[in-house]
């Protein structure tokens, strides 16, 4: 841990920095048109600023260890702490969201409707988000966890599109419906404990000890990873996901996509793999079976679209299939793929949906057949899409190739056939997922001008330009560079493994 940072609460700071603005937005007078993007803007660098420093000043050898902790008791008799920590895993997903949320920001820029409220929501859904990032306290991540989603039904329900009153709804229910399964698991963990306890570390080490005995673990993980799974779209309780992305305004299908998603990833593997290491080798094979559907279902159902945002919503269903088969391996091969693809997704569907958000602005259409030969009248918005298409396709020097090699290894090497064959039909969606990615670049950007008025639109602004460049320019240096990325997760999840077995796969 750099000493310049000693003593000092940057990941309170990161966290708090979107939080607090978006409540100081709040009691900004009306008549303030400029400052809600203004200080978004701010706050997001803020954040991005402390990210970057962080990542400086980060201990990478020791990965596997919590750093730059902050602790103080809440409410000691029921266990509750403010505990905020980051070990390799969280330090890449807050990177991750310092990423989406300032290019989500830039994104919305010439956003006029009611901007004060909408920056308002958006700020506090990117805090909560760090936040659940960083906690390390069952109560403190739970109340982030419930931050960070609620925001989605007014920023989706007020400045989305389309049937945006039924998508809003339709998220908030099954998201609130995860929710109460996690609330259930987290009660089972504290009154499962002794002493009961809600504080992350010290249930780690109640696991390893063996106070969750098999039939304990048999009933709560499943419940646990249900709770989360929800948000990470795992079929069949995906359905929400693809509406919610249709309807939703271009910065929230990016924070959706890019970042919400991962939420529910990250707390199956946090939470539910990590203090049930037991449940999740009796449940494996079940998820597995579930992810795979998701791969394939998710691909297909993108082949079938003529909607620019559905197709990109079951695209983000199949390649969260991925990251919840790389879970279901409980090795390190399978494991380290999930988390970068996590992340290298994440990025992808910023830049997609940034992308999108700017063709619909200027075509008023996200229809396909409506579509064409865009190429001609925006080359940047083309050339992006095909840089953002080919790392769906998973195509070597982008951050989703690593990603996509370890999981399928990962199931391929499991040891078993079930895996095995799991693995070789994950590999099947490449095929569709070819079809969706060139079809969508040959209908819209490439062949003939569609509509004599399309000849009149502008290319990307400067402004609009920049979190496009940002993004694809971190999936492009992971990709080429993956190595340093994935030591930082090789490291995190070294005693993730030995709590599974120990298994080096």
């Amino acid at each position: 841990m750099s000493a310049a940072l000693a003593g000092f609460p940057i990941l309170s700071a990161i966290w708090l920095a979107p939080f607090l603005a978006g409540i100081a937005l709040m009691f900004a007078p009306a008549s303030w048109t400029r400052a809600p993007r203004m200080v978004a803007l701010a706050a997001s660098a803020v954040s991005l600023a402390l990210t970057v420093a962080l990542l400086f000043a980060f201990d990478y050898r020791a990965a596997g260890a919590l750093q730059f902790q902050e602790r103080w008791t809440w409410i000691a008799d029921l266990g509750v702490e403010y505990r905020l920590g980051v070990d390799g895993i969280s330090l890449l997903m807050v990177a991750l969201n310092a990423a989406i949320l300032f290019s989500g920001v830039l994104a919305s820029w010439g956003l006029r409707e009611r901007s004060k409220e909408f920056f308002v929501l958006l700020l506090l859904l990117g805090g909560g988000v760090f936040g659940v990032f960083t906690a390390f306290n069952l109560y403190l991540f739970f109340a982030l966890y419930e931050i960070a989603v609620l925001p989605m039904y007014l920023l989706i329900g007020v400045w989305g599109t389309g049937p945006k009153e039924y998508s809003a709804m339709k998220l908030t229910l099954m998201l609130m419906g995860g929710s109460a399964f996690l609330l259930l698991g987290i009660l089972a963990l504290y009154f499962g404990s002794t002493p009961h306890s809600l504080d992350i570390p010290t249930l780690q080490r109640a696991a390893a000890s063996g106070q969750f005995g098999i039939a304990f673990q048999r009933l709560w993980f499943p419940v646990l990873f249900l709770g989360f799974a929800v948000l990470a779209a795992l079929w069949p309780f995906h359905t929400w996901s693809p509406d919610g992305h249709a309807s939703a305004p271009t910065a929230v299908s990016m924070l959706h996509a890019g970042v919400l998603m991962k939420l529910g990833a990250y707390g199956c593997l946090r939470v539910a793999i990590g203090l049930l290491p037991q449940g999740a080798h009796l449940w494996a094979p079940a998820v597995a079976a579930l992810a795979l559907v998701n791969v394939v279902y998710g691909s297909i159902g993108a082949a079938s679209q003529t909607d620019l945002k559905y197709v990109t919503a079951y695209s983000s269903v199949s390649h969260m299939g991925m990251v919840l088969l790389g879970l279901a391996t409980l090795g390190t091969l399978g494991l380290s793929g999930a988390v970068l693809q996590m992340f290298a997704h994440g990025l992808m569907t910023g830049v997609f949906f940034a992308l999108i958000g700017l063709t619909y602005g200027r075509t008023h259409t996200r229809h396909l057949p409506s579509l064409g030969g865009l190429a001609r009248v925006m080359p940047f918005v083309a050339a992006a899409y095909v840089v953002a298409g080919m790392a769906g396709l998973g195509l070597p020097g982008l951050s989703s190739f690593p990603a996509e090699l370890l999981v399928f290894l990962g199931a391929f090497l499991h040891g078993g056939l079930f895996f095995r064959v799991v693995g070789v039909a994950a590999v099947s969606s490449i095929v569709f997922t070819a079809l969706y990615v060139l079809r969508v670049l040959q209908k819209a950007f490439y062949g003939p001008i569609t509509e004599p008025k399309y000849l009149e639109l502008k290319d990307a602004t400067f402004v609009e330009r920049v979190p496009v460049v940002f993004l694809l320019s971190i999936m492009v240096v992971v990709g080429l560079w993956p190595f340093p990325v994935l030591r930082l997760i090789d490291g995190a999840l070294a005693p993730l493994v030995q709590a599974l077995g120990g298994l080096p796969r």
